[in-house]
């Protein structure tokens, strides 16, 4: 019997849609190769969805992903919306997607291809060999954080955001660290800002706890964040799995 997957497209905005129509010729041909079907369904998100129906994540899309069994996002966003209320613009379609479906763990590789060494601006000889995973909670934290907002008061504006995490969010997006180092390298760093931000000190606190209970044969460091900025560049081979929060991951 031939396996059959549905994927729900969303092509966006600017060059969403050109780059979507050539990543589904590229999955046809993989589903050939490997004798599976794939039935798409294309739905509306950011500018284009806020052009057809006011909003830039309508709940008929967000819907179509819920089920799906894969979903493939373009790109989304111009510069004709940015005069629109914040909440209203296509980025915070994104925000809410990633609530909707509840995608906390957001992977991104860096990995070095030899041929294209020559293409960065760090030497060859600080990147080459760099095979790294950064490991981003991606539902908490300052971006979905409450209260914020803008207030006026005494002839001053005054705006606010809040960084806030349970210890159910760490705990979970920890698991993910850890499960990745050990297929891995064997090695994570998790990156905070513990010495002044009480939200990094509870952060460093349960990632020091599901390493003690879960997962001891992987090999725990802790770097704040300014530094860590500054050894991604300087020597980027020392880190295997990074672990580390919305914003920071950011």
């Amino acid at each position: 019997m031939t396996s059959s997957f549905r994927i729900t497209l969303l092509p966006g905005d600017g060059i969403g849609p050109e780059i979507t129509a050539v990543a589904r010729r590229l999955l046809d041909a993989v589903s050939r190769r490997h004798g599976f079907q794939l039935e798409y369904d294309e739905q509306p998100m950011g500018g284009s969805a806020i052009d057809a129906s006011g909003e830039p994540l309508p709940a008929s899309t967000l819907a179509a992903c819920r089920a799906s069994d894969a979903v493939l996002l373009a790109a989304i966003g111009a510069p004709r919306y940015d005069a629109l209320p914040r909440q209203q613009r296509p980025e915070s379609g994104l925000l809410a997607l990633r609530a909707g479906l509840g995608l906390f763990a957001n992977l991104r590789p860096v990995k070095i291809v030899p041929a294209l060494v020559g293409a960065s601006s760090l030497k060859p000889e600080v990147i080459e060999g760099v095979d790294l995973l950064v490991v981003r909670e991606l539902t908490g934290g300052v971006y979905f954080g409450n209260p914020k907002g803008r207030v006026e008061a005494d002839g001053h504006v005054r705006a606010f955001n809040t960084m806030a995490y349970s210890d159910y969010e760490i705990d979970r997006i920890a698991r993910v660290g850890f499960d990745l180092a050990g297929q891995r390298g064997g090695r994570l760093c998790s990156v905070d800002k513990a010495n002044v931000l009480e939200v990094s000190q509870l952060w460093r606190d349960r990632v020091e706890a599901i390493h003690a209970a879960e997962y001891p044969e992987v090999q725990l460091s802790h770097m704040y964040v300014d530094n860590a900025a500054m050894q991604l560049v300087r020597a980027p081979r020392q880190f295997d799995v990074i672990l580390t929060s919305n914003l920071f991951g950011d």
